[in-house]
């Protein structure tokens, strides 16, 4: 029996129709275009990682979802295998940013300093598949190595701000904060450093559960109720602009550096005189991002029409270290490619850049000469610019035409062999 093949793609997977693939199109060749006018130069790295960087503790709840890779041919031995580790020796990369690690690690000596890269490239997770959240996605990061001052952040956001500004997106904020800060108010409060990360996953909840829910969650992990109350008394008293951040460098005193404190000023300052477009940049002491790998300052952009983050990214000086033995200053920041996608194809977005697109319809009695006189035309129109389509006439040709209109075709040309020396 002739097993079915099936029609369907792998769960968590998709197939992409003419009309995404447009916008795809365009949005990679926009980022690009727009990424290079800030000095970013386009890399791209294997799909598939070695398993032991995968699994290296860097990619935080992601190397849970890993999709991992038999060993091949003659190292392939599952009979006298004893452990996972004798059977996978690869996996598919779930983010950018550690083979951006094990790039940089192996070609430093051949690339400028500071490097800015920009990669752009499918990465694969095993999680649950729902509405918006595939096994299959496309990232776009954007990392400057080797810049340890606030430059890089500056130079960063003015980027990807930039880029979204040039898709009229508009009431998009950018928040951002420093894992520095985080320690030092949940120090101030009388947290034990073995305890901040499970205090920051509970903060993490605040825009969800507020501050009622938060302290609630850190009480019942056992956490003292004047210690609870005198953190969340700081958020209550923070501005979110750099007055905030000057009331915690005054309030704090020992446990938070003047020098995180003044570069985080800096930053928005910049960023504020220098943007291109129209947006809000606000300094958010709630921002933690799950990643275990940021050392330093973290952003996100959020946008009121999604309700949700956009992009995100921050600073981890001590990745490329793993690689090498000598840390390495390094930040970067991942545009949502498939949530910008998503937006897009909801509002209706139509490129700017389409060409004019024009059809010929071919009666089924068209002769040999008629169909080189139209194949003549269609030359001239496309050598003008034009996007040209041939195709035969259907019986239904009204319901053709609709279609054809639907996709874009402003002018459609009937061709019958009797008439066609007259077009």
């Amino acid at each position: 029996m002739v097993m079915a093949l099936k029609k369907k793609p792998v769960t968590g997977m998709k197939d992409m129709l003419p009309r995404e693939m447009e916008i795809r199109d365009y949005l990679i060749g926009l980022i690009k275009e727009t990424y290079k006018t800030y000095g970013f130069c386009s890399i791209e790295t294997p799909c598939v990682e070695h398993i032991e960087n995968l699994c290296s503790k860097q990619g935080g709840d992601n190397e849970k979802l890993i999709f991992k890779i038999l060993k091949r041919g003659e190292k392939l031995k599952i009979d006298t295998a004893k452990e996972e580790n004798d059977l996978v020796d690869g996996g598919l990369r779930y983010d950018l940013t550690v083979p951006l690690a094990r790039y940089y690690a192996n070609h430093s000596n051949e690339l400028p300093a500071p490097f800015k890269a920009l990669q752009i490239g499918n990465v694969w997770r095993a999680d649950r598949p729902q509405k918006g959240r595939f096994r299959q996605f496309m990232q776009c990061d954007i990392d400057i190595l080797g810049e340890p001052g606030n430059l890089a952040e500056i130079e960063l956001i003015l980027a990807t701000t930039a880029m979204l500004g040039k898709l009229s997106f508009q009431n998009f904020t950018v928040c951002i904060n420093d894992r520095n800060i985080l320690k030092a108010m949940a120090a101030y409060s009388g947290f034990r450093e073995e305890d901040y990360d499970e205090v920051f996953i509970i903060l993490d909840k605040m825009d969800k559960i507020g501050a009622e829910g938060v302290a609630k969650e850190l009480e019942e992990m056992g956490y003292a109720k004047e210690n609870v109350e005198t953190y969340l008394q700081l958020f209550q008293d923070v501005a979110p602009d750099v007055t905030g951040i000057r009331f915690l460098k005054e309030k704090l005193g020992d446990c938070l550096s003047g020098e995180t404190a003044d570069s985080m000023e800096m930053i928005i300052s910049s960023v504020e005189t220098a943007k291109e477009c129209e947006f809000n940049i606000k300094f958010d002491p709630t921002l933690v991002r799950g990643q275990s790998y940021y050392t330093g300052t973290i952003f996100e952009v959020t946008m009121d029409d999604f309700g949700g983050s956009v992009a995100g990214g921050g600073r981890y000086d001590k990745m490329i270290g793993k690689f090498t033995g000598q840390d390495t200053p390094a930040c970067g920041f991942s545009i949502g490619f498939e949530r910008i996608v998503m937006l897009l194809l909801e509002n209706g977005y139509e490129v700017p850049t389409v060409k004019e697109k024009k059809a010929y319809l071919l009666e089924k009695k068209m002769t040999k000469e008629g169909l080189l006189k139209v194949m003549s035309l269609a030359k001239t129109d496309r050598q003008a610019g034009k996007q040209v389509l041939i195709v035969n006439m259907k019986k239904n040709k009204k319901f053709q035409k609709e279609q054809l209109a639907e996709d874009g075709y402003i002018e459609i040309v009937d061709c019958y062999a009797d008439s066609v020396e007259n077009l």
